[in-house]
Parts: structure tokens; C-alpha cells; sequence
């Protein structure tokens, strides 16, 4: 037997006293309207009713059968699902440091520049995660808070997607970059806290340098995991357009710090990994998640789920007003 329907909106059910109401005034209405009179109505008495005749008392019933569709529709029904859904929680709580300098457009991930990359890996990391809580930390000549410690991984998707390069201070803000990353984790009570940070070059801004940033974050006992994005020495870099639109590539040298990611790494007990390609950045990033241990971020037993079924009522509703209008204005239309 299937389950019963529950009402989210039960109030809304006081909607159905509308019915007798419409059931009285279509009486009226029918009582109201002023008949023909004919001097010889024997001629219509012996030529039977015709199907408008049966069809007429149909326009009331087909209001209130709408109307008592979208009351049933605004109450919310909904039907309990058979699996019950655990509500204690594993997970961890990570923050991501982007680099948004202006290097990041170096286009050694032809045909696709680094950080056109970094965000495609970004969302792909998304869709797998269920219950860490991952926040969103952006830098370049300054860093700042794009996205706190949240679950709404739909929200962090579209954070990521209008993400770009040349709208902050250009730089490389490690050092800035780290230390507002490890704000967003220190009221955390996640087991589990770590920074993931996401460069293509050297510590070159900002008012705190990358190892105090490393020491405050040993301190607070959360490791931090660095990813080196890009080939380093020359590479294409855009240098405008061509007459036709098409990018202008030319080989810049962009300097890259491994030796500072490794010294970040060692110093918090995260691990350091270079990203060449995209495959790289995403086994870095799966490196990250498989060396963690996963901590209980909420309590709560277990939690039955519904599936929303309001939308049949609704679209009943709707179908059934059409269908009157048409009707009331067609072939059903009435004189006075």
C-alpha cells in the first residue's frame, strides 16, 4: 500500500470552506438568469435539449474542482520516502585559498588558462564532497573572504563560476591569503580543519609573510596543503588581441617559489604537490582528502525525508481554470 500523503501547510486546508460558498453562488447565478420567452415554445419542447443543456451545470463543477486542487496544492503534500537519512554527520572542514593574480592567465593548460582550470577542478571537487563544510578564500595583491565554511555546495558552484582575474589589487599575497584562511577556521570544532591553497607563483605582497602565516597555523594545529599550479620558467602569457580578436601569446617568465610551497607544507604537517596539467591538480586535491581523518561535525540521530507532491494539484488547478474560461467563452458562452 503506498504511503499516505502528510500536509506541510495544513492551514491551508481552511481554503476547502470555499466551496459550499461557490456551490451557492452558481445557484444564484443560475436562479438570476433571464429566460427567453417565446410565444410558441411548444416548437423547442418537442425538439428535445440539446448538449450545451447538459453540458452548462459542467462550468461551476469545473470551478470548484480547480479551486479545490490549488487549496490542496498551496497545504503542500507530501509523501514520506522509505529511507531515513542519518543525520550525524562526517566530515571536514576546509578552506581553499585561490590565487587570482594576473599570472594565473598563462595559458600552459593550453587550451585553457590556469585559473580557467583551477575552477573547473574546484566544481568538479564539489560535486564529490556530501558533508565537508568548505569555505572560499581568493588573493592576489590582497586577499579576502569570497565564500565562509558552508555545505550549500550549489551557492560555492556559482562563487566559482563568475570568479576573475584583474578585479583585485594585482600580487601574490601568500602570506594575507593564509592568515585570513585560518580566520574562517579558528572557531571551527571540526577534528578535521585544514587549508588547501591553490598558487602559481611567489610570495611578492601583502603585510604577513607566508612562514609567520605557516607558524600561526601550526599553532592552531591546522595543516596546510599547497598546490603549485603551472609549468614555471617561460610560458604563453596574453599579450591582447590580433586584428581578427584572436589572443596574442607571447613567452613571459613567470617566477615560481617551490621551495617556499614545500617550507609551508613541512612546517604546518600538510603535503606539497605540483600541478603541471589539470590531472595533476585533481589528484592534489583527492592527495588532500585521502590523508585527512574525518571528525563528527553535527549530532542528530536520524531524519525521515518527504518528496514534495504539490505539483499535480497544481498543474490539475490550473488545466481545469483554462478549460472553464474556454468553455464559459466558446461553445458554453451564455446570453443574458
Amino acid at each position: 500500500m503506498p504511503p499516505l500523503p502528510a500536509f506541510n501547510n495544513p492551514e491551508a486546508l481552511w481554503g476547502l470552506l470555499l466551496i459550499p460558498l461557490l456551490l451557492v453562488q452558481a445557484w444564484r447565478e443560475r436562479r438570476a438568469r433571464a429566460p427567453l420567452r417565446f410565444s410558441a415554445a411548444n416548437v423547442f419542447a418537442r425538439s428535445g435539449k440539446g448538449l450545451r443543456t447538459y453540458m452548462l451545470p459542467l462550468l461551476p463543477l469545473l470551478r470548484v474542482v480547480a479551486v479545490t486542487a490549488a487549496v490542496l496544492a498551496i497545504a503542500r503534500p507530501q509523501v514520506r520516502d522509505s529511507r531515513v537519512r542519518d543525520l550525524s554527520v562526517e566530515g571536514i572542514d576546509i578552506v581553499v585559498a585561490l590565487d587570482l593574480s594576473t599570472s594565473m592567465e598563462a595559458g600552459d593548460f593550453r587550451p585553457q588558462n590556469r585559473l580557467h582550470v583551477a575552477k573547473e577542478v574546484l566544481t568538479e571537487f564539489l560535486a564529490n564532497r556530501v558533508n565537508d563544510r568548505i569555505g572560499l578564500v581568493v588573493f592576489a595583491g590582497a586577499a579576502y573572504t569570497q565564500a565562509p565554511l558552508t555545505l550549500d555546495y550549489g551557492v560555492l558552484k556559482e562563487v566559482i563560476k563568475q570568479l576573475r582575474t584583474r578585479v583585485l589589487e594585482d600580487g601574490t599575497a601568500i602570506g594575507d591569503a593564509l592568515a585570513t584562511s585560518l580566520n574562517r577556521l579558528r572557531d571551527s570544532e571540526a577534528k578535521s580543519r585544514v587549508v588547501v591553497l591553490i598558487t602559481d607563483g611567489d610570495n611578492n605582497a601583502g603585510k604577513l609573510s607566508p612562514m609567520d602565516s605557516a607558524n600561526m597555523a601550526q599553532a592552531l594545529h591546522v595543516p596546510i596543503y599547497t598546490i603549485l599550479v603551472g609549468k614555471g620558467g617561460k610560458v604563453p602569457f596574453p599579450q591582447g588581441t590580433d586584428l581578427f580578436g584572436n589572443t596574442v601569446w607571447r613567452e613571459t617568465e613567470i617566477p615560481i617559489n617551490p621551495e617556499l610551497m614545500q617550507d609551508i607544507a613541512d612546517r604546518t604537517g600538510g603535503e606539497y604537490y605540483r600541478a603541471t596539467d589539470p590531472e595533476g591538480l585533481r589528484r592534489g586535491l583527492q592527495k588532500v582528502l585521502d590523508s585527512l581523518e574525518r571528525s563528527k561535525l553535527m549530532e542528530g540521530g536520524a531524519s525521515a525525508t518527504y518528496r514534495e507532491d504539490f505539483h499535480p494539484f497544481l498543474l490539475a488547478a490550473f488545466g481545469l481554470l483554462a478549460l472553464e474560461l474556454l468553455l464559459r467563452s466558446t461553445f458554453l458562452r451564455v446570453f443574458p
